[in-house]
Formats: structure tokens, sequence, C-alpha cells
């Protein structure tokens, strides 16, 4: 009977070994989940000042072979998008490196003097290698800092670089109120404070672009190309692909907010940077891989202005994705959703 004892005793200890071994927890890993946002959204506060922030790290972005996080399917779209960006990818691993965004600065001819970006560079950045560049642009009131200061984003990107599930790529936070004056002129609810963030688009184009690809070593053209924004910068995203819709690789607008067609929400009454039909591509036009627009089921900030947008697209026969975010707001919800699908949808070469 004894023996039967100190037998059973060990065989519970192993079990609880086991057990332990396989639900402990890192401490040093973000507690960040999808349905509790870490930080506010980029572009709602008010600006900042610009600062220096702290170079990126360099070194091996995996120490052994990638296994891909498995996610529940029930989450999966029809159309292959995420409900929501899983909470595991939101969590640092031990044995992946992240990257961290330093603040810069280029000349704008545009704008007649020098503009502020943020850029994260892959961990181990190399000359030796070409990089694809996404260009990540905020909400109203924002500036090039904001989603700079969102520890969660180069996490949900090196895990998902680190399951093998998307290429490495070149972050670059852009400044999007494009005006030549920022002392005269300001951000606000009025049809004039709106013109310098419809500048915007071709100031990337002709002035930020060439001055990324001229410093950086970047897979240059459409198909090192790759947009994405929220809110403002969600309605800029689709303002800069219809304007320029053969020189983006990969789309995807987040929250889009009214104003690129005309309309009137709580704020203002939007004169409309486009006609709708105008909101069209020439037949033969190149066009995106993937042009995603999603908004959160709950948004009280733009409310159905991007289902709005997804209709009309659809109806002027503009092939994209459109999916809602369960539960979310004008909020981080959103734009880890977003930006997780649009990751993936990148891949890898």
């Amino acid at each position: 009977m004894k023996m039967k004892i100190v037998l059973l005793g060990i065989l519970v200890m192993a079990v609880a070994s086991l057990l332990a071994g396989c639900g402990g927890s890192n401490s040093n890993n973000s507690e960040a989940s999808a349905d509790t946002p870490t930080n506010t959204p980029a572009g709602e506060p008010a600006n900042e000042p610009t600062q220096a922030l702290e170079p990126s790290p360099t070194g091996a972005v995996v120490t052994e072979a990638p296994t891909a996080t498995p996610t529940p399917t029930s989450m999966i779209y029809e159309n292959g998008m995420y409900a929501k960006c899983p909470a595991e990818y939101m969590k640092k691993r031990e044995g992946v490196t992240y990257g961290t965004f330093v603040h810069e600065t280029y000349h704008s001819d545009y704008c007649g003097r020098d503009r502020g970006y943020t850029i994260m560079l892959p961990p181990g950045y190399t000359t030796e290698k070409k990089y694809p560049v996404v260009y990540l642009q905020h909400g109203i009131f924002g500036s090039e800092n904001d989603f700079a200061k969102d520890g969660t984003i180069p996490v949900i990107l090196g895990n998902l670089v680190a399951d093998g599930l998307c290429e490495e790529v070149i972050i670059v936070c852009t400044n999007m109120f494009a005006a030549s004056d920022e002392t005269v002129q300001q951000p606000g609810f009025t049809g004039e404070a709106m013109i310098p963030y419809d500048r915007f688009p071709k100031e990337l184009v002709d002035c930020l672009i060439p001055h990324i690809d001229a410093k950086y070593s970047t897979v240059q053209g459409r198909e090192g190309t790759y947009l994405a924004g929220f809110s403002m910068g969600g309605r800029e995203t689709l303002y800069a692909f219809l304007s320029y819709p053969d020189r983006f690789r990969y789309v995807v607008a987040i929250s889009a907010a009214p104003g690129l067609v005309p309309g009137v929400d709580k704020y203002m009454t939007h004169p409309g940077t486009l006609t709708e039909d105008a909101v069209k591509v020439a037949e033969g036009t190149t066009v995106p891989d993937a042009l995603i627009i999603c908004c959160g089921t709950r948004d009280q900030v733009v409310g159905k202005f991007p289902l709005s947008y997804h209709e009309l697209f659809e109806k002027n026969g503009i092939a994209h994705i459109w999916y809602e975010i369960p539960n979310a707001d004008h909020d981080n919800n959103a734009i880890y959703s977003g930006l997780f699908n649009f990751f993936r949808a990148i891949g890898t070469r």
C-alpha cells in the first residue's frame, strides 16, 4: 500500500510539472489583447512635439526555424480576413527581435520646407538586401510620431515575419498635413483645413518616396510601395490610390474618414475631394494586388462612411476586400486588425 501511495505521489508531481511547463508565461511578454487597446488611436490626440527616438536594434529576427502560430478558424471571414488581430500576435516572444522607430527629416519641394517622418528598419537591416516600404498614415490632428509611439505594431509585424507569414518591410510613418506654413494653417474641421491633407498624396509621390528610395535600400516602384492609413489617413490612402492607382502594390484603409466624396457628419459638411462619378480607375490600369477597406462595427467617429466607400467602390467596379471588425470602435482594435490582415496580405516573396 505504501509503495502505491509513493508511486501515485510521483505521478501527480510529474503531471503538475508538465502542466506548469506548458502553461507558463514569460514576464517580458506584452499583455495586450485584441479587446483591450494598449494606447489611443494614432492621430486622434492633438499633435505632440517632434522628438528623436531610439535607434533600431540589429540582429537575427528569429533564433530557430519559424513555426506559424495557429489561429482559430472561426475568426476568419470567407474572404480570408481575420475578424480581429489574434491576441497571441500582440505578445512579444523569446527569440524574436523587434524593430523600433527613429525620427528623420526630408526636404519637401512641394511645401517649400523640411518635414519629418519616422522610420522603422527591419532588425538586421542591410544594404545588401532590398526591402519594400509601407507608408503608414495617421488620423486628423496627428503627426509622424503617433504610430511610432505604438509599441504593438512592431510586435505584430515581427511575429508575422518570424512565422514566415509576411516579408520584412520598412515602415515609414508620414506627416500628412502638407501645409506650406503650419503656423498659419492648422488642422481642423473646416473645408480649408482639410486642403493640406488632400495635398499629401502628391507630396508623398513626388517628394517623400524619392527621398526614402535614395536614402535606404528599397524595392523601388510599384512592386515595393505599400500604403496604409487610419481615419483621416484612411481617407487619404483611398485618395492616393485613386490618384495613383498604378503606384501601390498593397493598400489598406482602416476606419476611413468622410470627405473623399461629399457628405455630412457630426463635425462638418464635407465638400468632397472627388465626385462619386470620379471614384473610378481607368480600364487597363494596373491596380493593387490587394485593396482592403475595413472598419469597426461600433465606430462612433466615422460611423458608416467606410461602408459607404465599400458600396461606392463596388458600384463603380473597383475590386477590393471589405470586412468589419466586431465590437471595435474608432480604436486600436480596428487598427491592429487592419494592419494584421494587411501584413498577411503582403505575405512573402
